[in-house]
């Protein structure tokens, strides 16, 4: 599919990273991970799709050194990702400084350069309007935690030198991602996504459970978001692999927000239960932090030239119930 040298990829043991390997594994590319595997079971993220090799990222500085003749593309999805994070020292660390060293070898090396930035930039956006991805937008944005400043930062940077006409990769792409789904994600802990955890709730013999609206202008259940499979996400990953041309900053959803009473309602459709569901008062340390609605602007990817069709909440639902967490061995 593309010439033949390597593509890095950062946190390829985790969610997306590993679904990503997948899909190049199976287009024939040579991959490399960056990453750790860990103790527990994340090594099974690529059990079945094992790339060239594997760096950790402590080895990542001599690696580059060796290879920088061999390198076609680093995706930079490595980070730390909760979004209620509270180590700052390790978030920019990881976050902000290792991307910068990326990007500046990117542009030193001409090696493109595609990087997980995130929907949280968008703080406590709640109107269709505020998630637009246009560059002067971008720059006025006010994450609501940690995580979410930690890649408002590295955008913020990314623009400056653009602006200022620094050296640049020869591809640069940002992605918004919002709310993924999908397979490979059960170590994620705290983080996994809503999904899986209303689907653990009825394989425990208990209805789905909700949090409660803290907010009088808004039913309980009627909190909305963008949640993606991780198939397109992956999707738009390797199209910007097939198309150097295209830069930029871009937001990664459907397009459409969905309540989380058509998540829990479509997870007991797959899973062929009543739709009911228990609703439960948020956490105290989620109020003020709690985005109510979520819906990316895609204008601007579309305008790119990127035209395929989103899977639908119920359809991406159905699939990863059916195909995976159904099955014995869930893993992609």
């Amino acid at each position: 599919m593309f010439e033949n040298s390597m593509i890095i990829i950062t946190g390829a043991t985790g969610f997306i990273g590993s679904c990503l390997q997948e899909k190049l594994y199976h287009l024939k590319e040579k991959t490399v991970i960056v990453d750790w595997i860990g103790r527990d079971e994340k090594w099974r993220n690529i059990a079945r799709h094992s790339p060239e090799e594997i760096i950790f990222p402590q080895d990542l500085d001599t690696f580059l050194i060796e290879n920088s003749q061999n390198i076609k593309a680093i995706i930079h999805l490595g980070a730390i990702s909760e979004t209620t994070a509270r180590d700052g020292d390790l978030v920019w660390k990881t976050n902000v400084d290792l991307s910068k060293k990326l990007w500046r070898w990117c542009a030193l090396h001409q090696v493109r350069f595609i990087y997980a930035s995130s929907a949280a930039t968008y703080g406590g956006a709640n109107q269709s309007e505020e998630f637009t991805d246009d560059l002067n937008h971008i720059i006025t944005l006010k994450p609501l935690n940690l995580y979410g400043w930690s890649k408002q930062v590295f955008d913020l940077f990314v623009l400056e030198q653009i602006q200022n006409h620094q050296s640049i990769p020869p591809q640069w792409v940002g992605l918004k991602f919002f709310n993924v789904y999908g397979p490979n994600e059960y170590h994620k802990g705290k983080m996994i996504s809503v999904v899986k955890v209303k689907f653990d709730d009825i394989q425990q013999g208990h209805s789905p459970r909700l949090f409660k609206s803290d907010q009088n202008s808004l039913s309980d259940g009627a909190q909305a978001r963008d949640f993606i499979w991780v198939g397109d996400v992956i999707d738009v990953i390797v199209w910007l692999l097939e198309h150097p041309e295209v830069n930029g900053i871009y937001n990664c959803g459907t397009g459409k927000a969905r309540t989380y009473l058509d998540l829990a309602y479509a997870v007991c459709s797959a899973m062929g239960c009543k739709k009911e569901v228990d609703f439960i008062d948020m956490p105290q340390n989620l109020k003020g932090q709690y985005q109510y609605f979520t819906q990316a602007n895609m204008t601007r990817l579309r305008q790119a030239g990127y035209q395929r069709p989103f899977t639908s909440l119920e359809e991406g639902i159905s699939k990863y119930i059916r195909d995976y967490l159904l099955q014995s061995d869930p893993y992609l």
